[in-house]
């Protein structure tokens, strides 16, 4: 053998043997800082180092949907309302959202992270994960693999876009210690660390957990990490209330528990707040229509069927009246209601449970001024779990999916109301396609 390959051979050994000896990650999670305020201040270089605020329109009756760092110095995050973000940093720049852009530069990122390590899952606009192999799993390559990731950011994609990346031994504690060093953060949570380097978080902290969940935890005298990682398997599951809990009982352990028959999405869900032009009954009905239409559309693109349909409508009433005043400000009253409907996924037959529930929606003189308006589908059964209806038509069923397939092949190809119901016609224009934290709308450009 000639002393050149020896000595490679001899060198990769030895890197080998001490990789052996170090912690392994099996997750990378990348998290962009401030994506859509970020994006702004790349496209905008007068924006750079400036407070700014993305709104959805240039009112003042709406909120903030994204903040720069510069703003949430002074207290502006999202969901803050223009007047108040104006009193808490007079200085403040808002930007219209130009949502177009932000899913143009969503593709360019994961193209860019892609030439460094495969993404295997793209979690929202603004966040990914990848799955490491091999050596790719030692903490020091690992951390290497990151730091080119964000040098490739830079220098490909934008020089003012900064992520925070997360490593650890399964996806939702990467997750976590993504969350733990922002902005341009790289934190590693790796199995000799755990779970001491939890305990100091609060519950809030750990995803999944909102004020609902923290409401449940504390009923059952949970109210630190500390509490929480005492818990075993059966309490946690108690506590959860369902086996969630168990999954993140491993999870916090630094296990990699999946469970592929738990892990299809759950719900799909459409809202928009109406133009004043459609703010009408029958408005309101277009606009529900093509939120549907939408639905379904995602629905079948990820090979669900559901059996339930939900609708939601909030309407205007005077301040003194108001049940609550929605984010924007206006003093509304909601509505909604739900039915089951036989497991599907063709557009037919979840349009004709809309007609149903439509013709509960209360009519009377108070409830003239629809302002919003969402739909949902509950109770998602994946594509391998589908029944047949008992007393269906297996015929039938063949043949709605078969005209379905076809829609959403040409809607998918030459947009999204190529072929619609007439019923959609006065919302056509309405309900335009908008960046979900959760969700990028490939389907509906």
């Amino acid at each position: 053998m000639p002393d050149s390959a020896h000595s490679a051979l001899s060198g990769s050994s030895s890197a080998d043997a001490a990789a052996a000896g170090e912690p392994r990650v099996r997750w990378l999670f990348l998290d962009l800082n401030s994506y859509f305020a970020s994006v702004e201040q790349e496209m905008r270089p007068e924006l750079r180092g400036r407070p700014v605020a993305v709104v959805p329109v240039m009112a003042d009756t709406t909120c903030a949907i994204a903040a720069s760092y510069e703003a949430k110095a002074f207290g502006v995050k999202t969901g803050t309302q223009v007047a108040e973000a104006r009193r808490l940093c007079p200085g403040i720049q808002f930007v219209e959202a130009r949502h177009g852009i932000y899913v143009d530069y969503h593709n360019r990122i994961v193209e860019a992270v892609q030439q460094c390590v495969p993404v295997s899952a793209v979690l929202s606009i603004d966040e990914m994960a990848s799955s490491l192999i091999g050596r790719e799993q030692p903490l020091r390559a690992a951390l290497s693999l990151a730091k080119r990731i964000k040098q490739v950011l830079r220098e490909q994609v934008g020089e003012t876009l900064r992520c925070s990346i997360g490593l650890a031994p399964n996806r939702y504690l990467a997750k976590i210690a993504s969350d733990m060093e922002k902005p341009d953060g790289l934190v590693a949570l790796t199995p000799d660390l755990l779970p001491a380097a939890l305990e100091h978080l609060s519950l809030r902290d750990l995803p999944g957990v909102g004020a609902r969940m923290e409401k449940r935890l504390h009923m059952a005298g949970i109210r630190t990490m500390e509490q929480l990682l005492r818990l075993d398997r059966e309490q946690m599951n108690h506590a959860w209330g369902s086996i969630q809990g168990e999954k993140l009982w491993h999870w916090l352990r630094g296990e990699d528990f999946q469970d592929a028959a738990l892990e299809h999405q759950k719900s799909i869900s459409q809202s928009h707040v109406l133009p004043p032009a459609l703010r009408t009954p029958e408005g309101c009905y277009a606009v529900a229509h093509k939120l549907l239409h939408k639905a379904a559309m995602r629905l079948r693109a990820a090979r669900l069927w559901t059996t339930s349909i939900s609708v939601s409508v909030k309407f205007v009433v005077p301040k003194e009246e108001a049940h609550r005043l929605h984010y924007s400000g206006i003093p509304q009253e909601g509505w909604s209601q739900g039915m089951s409907v036989v497991e599907c996924q063709d557009s037919q037959t979840l349009v004709e449970a809309l007609c149903k529930l439509w013709e509960r929606c209360p009519k009377d003189a108070r409830h003239r001024k629809p302002f919003y308006v969402g739909v949902g589908l509950g109770n998602l059964v994946p594509d391998h779990l589908h029944t047949l209806d008992l007393f269906g038509n297996l015929e039938g069923e063949s043949r709605r999916t078969r005209l379905t397939t076809a829609m959403d092949s040409l809607n998918h190809k030459y947009g999204l109301t190529t072929l619609m119901p007439a019923s959609m016609l006065l919302a056509r224009a309405a309900a335009p396609t908008r960046i979900a934290f959760t969700n990028i709308p490939d389907l509906f450009e």
